[in-house]
């Protein structure tokens, strides 16, 4: 039944009244995700470039929907898990993205990490191990010559370059030490962004203190590690005043926030105005 009202819709898209039109648009829109095969089969068999355009602006805003309400309810549920949330990014750009592919991947990493790991190892030598299956093995490296590409803020695109800006190398370094619960978690510092091993795993990050941080991590740089002095001088540099924040690691909402921030600025850089306005919308499902 739901089927024949939706083609019956389907078949009016070539409505020429603008009003009429509008409110069968709205009716589509209220099928979400379901209506999108329907369309695609109407796009397919219609030859009007009018109506094939039509369709592809209700399919995307369609999915631009979807997303906006995926990533509202990830923001809504007390776990937020980081890598579902950097996936939904992804899918703004690529909607048929296949989670299960990433997730594969990512869990290649993870067993090879765990190999390699012991009991006995102190957190350094964890880290050793972790930088060298993720960089050496596996082949993740900073993007130094495209920072800005938006193709750095897209985990499926990551996954195949294995190149990504700062945050992104980071989020996939501690979506793999999490998994091993090594208590490595992100820091959202100014003009770049780094992590911290801390003491233990973080249920709640407005609960830690700096003494729980052992010492600081850059995946941009392969994973070097550096102390706390480090972020001092760096601040000085860039003449920021001091603040807890620069030190401590951040929550989910904060570092997807800040990937749709980086895709925003590339999209401005790269002239596509439309798109950075999209991703602004789909920034406020996280406000």
């Amino acid at each position: 039944m739901k089927n024949r009202e939706l083609s019956a819709l389907v078949s009016l898209i070539d409505e020429p009244d603008s009003n009429m039109f509008g409110s069968i648009r709205q009716k589509i829109f209220s099928y979400g995700m379901e209506a999108i095969p329907i369309l695609e089969d109407a796009w397919d068999i219609t030859t009007n470039d009018h109506i094939q355009h039509r369709i592809e602006s209700i399919i995307q805003q369609i999915q631009f929907n979807h997303i906006f309400n995926e990533l509202a309810k990830w923001k809504n549920n007390p776990g937020r898990d980081l890598l579902k949330g950097f996936i939904l990014v992804a899918k703004y750009h690529y909607p048929d993205l296949n989670e299960k592919v990433i997730i594969n991947k990512i869990g290649a990493i993870i067993q090879d990490v765990w190999l390699e790991l012991n009991a006995n190892l102190t957190p350094l030598e964890k880290v050793k191990v972790l930088n060298h299956i993720f960089f050496d093995v596996h082949g993740f490296k900073g993007n130094k010559k495209d920072m800005n590409a938006p193709s750095n803020s897209f985990i499926n695109i990551i996954m195949e370059s294995k190149k990504a800006n700062p945050i992104s190398l980071s989020i996939l370094y501690m979506v793999i030490a999490q998994s091993l619960k090594i208590p490595v978690y992100g820091i959202n510092l100014p003009q770049n962004f780094i992590m911290a091993y801390m003491g233990g795993m973080i249920n709640d990050p407005g609960l830690i203190e700096l003494k729980d941080v052992q010492f600081y991590l850059n995946a941009f740089n392969n994973g070097a590690v550096f102390t706390k002095k480090e972020i001092e001088l760096f601040l000085r540099r860039i003449n920021l005043e001091y603040e807890n924040k620069y030190f401590l690691p951040c929550d989910n909402i904060t570092i997807i926030k800040r990937v749709l921030n980086n895709l925003i600025f590339s999209y401005e850089n790269s002239n596509k105005e439309e798109k950075a306005i999209e991703i602004k919308k789909l920034q406020t499902a996280l406000d």
